[in-house]
């Protein structure tokens, strides 16, 4: 249920059955295996996975963090920069109070709430009205451990019971009094902000290395998207994380565990702008079907099959382009026009149907549209810049768009329309690159409908793909599967989003050897994951976290 009962019982459980894995790849010398320490903040979704983990997942939470910048197509690199506000510190405060009641609640006979107290707490107080030192410091010296993962220092330790203390003597109850303290912990730096330490590498003199904490944490907050457990705070305790077997079962422990579909959940929706739901709605005149229920599961659908084909079938990447199995709910069936039974259920698209891959899912084409159209322009920019990592310029200041956007127009179908941008030389530069691979998609509405015509004309699909010409659908997932790009693309942004920093010309080399030993495992994720982290780039660290990126702002 949490890590806190979890801790409890671990040594009671047996070991886990963890399938071994080969051997990765030295990373040739001369090859720079370093990256930038940093301080970020924690993400919305890592927040709450972390309290849902370690407090169990029937503790209600709201909060809304602020809107990050997204930096290289990711908003995780954007955290590095993310400072806290006194406004948005206020929001934090009241999220951890609200939390923080919840863990020490006695429930609800009559609304059947359990009592989270019951399960949560190691310990009784010899009296509930009264301070009880230690009860107070046994239940504050586990929990203190997990939310700032390491240990809690014997003098803050102390600080934190005495707390705890007055305020049960302020209250008149030691729950009460305990869960200042526990708010004030949800609230700290140490939690909100995940900080890189260093220390000298002794295998390599005059280099930094993650101290074994910070190495666990940046783990975690990378494959499970959470904070580290128990387990894996032991083998930071231990030692077992400075060395290279040690690091390697850990390691193949966490890409066993069901954990990792936070992970990888966290990191695609992150990549695949999946943040853009939170404020996507279609004009209900237009799209009666397009509800909110459906934009929700259209994301959700995504998720799945990603996880599905990656992680659980260990799938080829480039093979998310033309795959037909998803996944399908009764929200989607009105937009799929597939029958559909309660709760989700996998799916196949029809051999000779005009859906496959990850482009025809509505996610994608609802996403990269406009509220009442499609948008041949959208489309095609989004996967150029979110599949292909190839930045789409912005359009130039005071571009004329009365031609396109003019009611009296005679145009018919979606390449009448973007024909007059390429005939236009302010615009066709970046048009050229985004509407003939855009308009491939315009089978699909801007619901992500199928259809065979526009306003009675039949649609054309044709196009080309940096050379690769198509006549279809078809083609252009074939063109998209096949462009050396894509993989490279996903190790570029899967490698900046674990070690939290950007990527530039002096990380092409490692960024090359990466991308060989991808193709060498089959394009699959978890051999991946699995090089990345356990390489020395992963851990071996320069510089320190700047002094200006602030821990929580007053």
């Amino acid at each position: 249920m949490c890590l806190l009962l979890c801790a409890a019982l671990a040594s009671c459980s047996g070991a886990e059955t963890v399938t071994p894995a080969p051997d990765i790849a030295a990373i040739p010398p001369g090859v720079d295996a370093s990256s930038p320490a940093q301080r970020r903040l924690i993400t919305e979704s890592q927040y709450l996975n972390t309290v849902g983990h370690i407090f169990g997942r029937d503790i209600e939470v709201i909060a809304q963090f602020a809107p990050m910048q997204r930096t290289e197509g990711l908003l995780a690199l954007g955290a590095s920069k993310a400072g806290v506000p006194s406004g948005e510190l206020q929001k934090f405060q009241r999220a951890a109070r609200q939390v923080a009641s919840q863990i020490v609640d006695n429930g609800n006979i009559e609304l059947r709430l359990p009592s989270h107290r019951d399960v949560l707490m190691p310990c009784k107080p010899a009296a509930a009205n009264a301070p009880d030192a230690a009860c107070a410091g046994m239940f504050l010296r586990a929990t203190g451990r997990l939310l700032y993962r390491r240990p809690v220092g014997e003098a803050r330790l102390a600080q934190m019971v005495d707390d705890a203390g007055r305020a049960t003597a302020q209250l008149g109850d030691f729950y009460a009094g305990l869960a200042t303290v526990v708010e004030g912990m949800l609230i700290s730096p140490e939690v909100l902000f995940i900080e890189d330490r260093s220390e000298p590498d002794p295998e390599r003199p005059g280099r930094q290395r993650l101290e074994a904490y910070s190495y666990a944490s940046r783990l975690s907050f990378f494959l499970w998207n959470a904070a580290p457990d128990d387990k894996l705070l032991k083998a930071a305790e231990s030692g077992e994380l400075n060395t290279a077997k040690g690091r390697a079962r850990v390691v193949d422990m966490m890409l066993a565990s069901p954990r990792l579909e936070g992970g990888v959940r966290g990191f695609f929706d992150d990549m695949l702008g999946f943040d853009a739901f939170a404020n996507l709605a279609k004009d209900p005149t237009a799209y009666p079907a397009e509800t909110g229920a459906t934009l929700t599961d259209a994301r959700e659908q995504t998720l799945r099959t990603i996880y599905d084909h990656l992680v659980t079938k260990k799938g080829d990447y480039r093979d998310l382009f033309t795959t037909r199995a998803t996944f399908m709910s009764p929200a989607l069936g009105a937009i799929y026009r597939v029958p559909t039974t309660p709760g989700w259920a996998p799916y196949e698209f029809p051999e000779n149907g005009p859906r496959m891959g990850l482009l025809t899912h509505v996610s994608f084409l609802a996403q990269h549209a406009h509220p009442a159209r499609s948008s041949a322009t959208r489309r095609g920019k989004a996967l150029r810049e979110l599949l292909l990592c190839q930045p789409v310029p912005l359009p130039p200041p005071n571009v004329d768009f009365s031609a396109v956007e003019d009611p009296k127009a005679t145009f018919r179908t979606a390449r009448d329309r973007v024909n007059v941008h390429l005939e236009n030389p302010v615009c066709a530069g970046c048009h050229r690159i985004t509407d003939p691979i855009g308009l491939a998609l315009e089978n699909f509405d801007g619901a992500g409908v199928y259809r065979r015509t526009e306003k009675g004309a039949e649609i054309d699909g044709s196009g080309a793909l940096d050379g690769k010409a198509f006549t279809d659908l078809v083609g252009l997932t074939q063109a998209v599967r096949n462009h050396p790009a894509l993989p490279t693309c996903l190790v570029r942004r899967v490698y900046s989003y674990g070690v939290g920093a950007a990527v530039d010309n002096s990380d092409k080399p490692l960024l090359d050897f990466l991308n060989a030993e991808f193709v060498k495992g089959g394009y699959r994720l978890p051999n991946l994951l699995r090089q990345i982290v356990l390489s020395p780039a992963f851990y071996d660290v320069t510089g320190a976290p700047l002094p200006e990126q602030k821990t929580a702002s007053k």
